[in-house]
């Protein structure tokens, strides 16, 4: 059986990989910063120099070699509409930064994703349709409650996002005071999400890339 490396686990792997795209690992030290297994682990490894992205070097540490290739190979698997779940609820507030704001007052877990995250990283496309990624359904209510949304299963304006794994909060981050995923899984996120998405996408990619080029002049 081929081995699936944009599978659940193995993806926690990729994004430690990607967000530290210069570094060298050894297998248990990958395997405890993804939390997955070693096994898990080896086999990602494997499949990645089979594919020509990865490599062993000289004290037999993996890294990657390719690291744009990976991440757009990654995005173009990546449906974001269809590997998650969605709970839509309706804001009266139909600004951005009205939203934020009462936003930035949760202490609960999430972590903010789509193309109202895209503006806030680089600003650019705009939209009133707010994505979260929250870590159970009991999580959202009770966000839902204290920000004062009403349930909408249908052309809703906040979507709760139930993440098909825990890794999707890997590098999350402070923008604007409110939690934001990283700018790897806001690529993946927004890649396949057509027209719009695709387009702040490409902005985010330069985001990335810009950080891998001042990481490797470090």
């Amino acid at each position: 059986m081929d081995f699936n490396v944009f599978a659940k686990k193995s993806s926690r792997v990729l994004r430690v990989l990607l967000a530290n795209s210069g570094k060298d690992w050894k297998e248990r030290q990958l395997a405890e910063e993804a939390k997955t297994s070693s096994c898990t682990v080896h086999y990602v490894f494997k499949k990645l120099i089979e594919m020509k992205l990865a490599a062993r070097n000289k004290q037999n540490r993996f890294i990657l070699t390719d690291p744009s290739k990976l991440l757009r190979i990654w995005a173009s698997h990546h449906h974001y509409d269809l590997a998650n779940e969605f709970l839509g609820y309706f804001a009266l507030e139909r600004e951005i930064d009205m939203f934020i704001g009462k936003l930035a007052d949760i202490e609960l877990e999430y972590s903010l994703s789509g193309l109202v995250a895209a503006w806030l990283v680089a600003p650019s496309v705009q939209t009133n349709d707010f994505h979260l990624y929250v870590p159970s359904e009991d999580i959202a209510t009770k966000i839902a409650e204290r920000i004062e949304l009403n349930p909408r299963p249908r052309g809703g304006n906040v979507r709760f996002v139930l993440p098909y794994d825990e890794g999707v909060f890997y590098g999350t981050r402070i923008v604007r005071g409110v939690r934001v995923v990283s700018n790897i899984q806001l690529f993946l996120d927004l890649y396949n999400v057509l027209p719009r998405g695709r387009k702040a996408a490409s902005q985010i990619l330069d985001l990335v890339l810009k950080e891998w080029h001042e990481e490797r002049e470090k």
